[in-house]
């Protein structure tokens, strides 16, 4: 449910485009993160994000973790997580962010939680992610 302004939910959720891009701050996480399928998750094996496909259980877990447990990956990506409670039922916020990746040649794979959208980002590229992300911002510097 929106608040009379139509900006927020009962949880406090931002639901407006505007308010959520000028109070966008991504964060990314230190350690690289690989996508890997499985019949079943492995035993003691920390992961981020799981999805049930009909081809099996991705993984989404540190590279460190995947590699402990013998798991194969072949894409290695940056997580960035975009601090700012996005409501889900949020309109705008995955197109404008991917737009302005795509803009600048990054591939985008995105994770929404309840609270924050997650951003996967090729590892070599995420530097100049945080830039065009920063950018979005109103009033912020364009990257170059």
């Amino acid at each position: 449910m929106t608040s009379p302004t139509g900006a927020t939910t009962e949880t406090g959720a931002i639901t407006d485009l505007g308010q959520l891009l000028a109070t966008l701050t991504p964060r990314l996480s230190a350690a690289p993160v690989v996508y890997t399928v499985v019949d079943a998750l492995p035993d003691g094996c920390r992961v981020f994000a799981t999805v049930r496909e009909t081809e099996g259980l991705t993984l989404v877990l540190d590279r460190q973790e995947a590699d402990r447990l013998g798991l194969s990956y072949d894409h290695v990506a940056a997580l960035i997580t975009l601090q700012v409670h996005s409501a889900l039922e949020a309109v705008g916020l995955t197109a404008a962010v991917s737009t302005a990746l795509a803009a600048h040649g990054i591939s985008c794979n995105v994770i929404a939680g309840a609270y924050h959208d997650h951003l996967l980002v090729p590892w070599e590229r995420r530097t100049e992610a945080l830039t065009v992300l920063d950018a979005l911002r109103p009033g912020a510097e364009p990257p170059r």
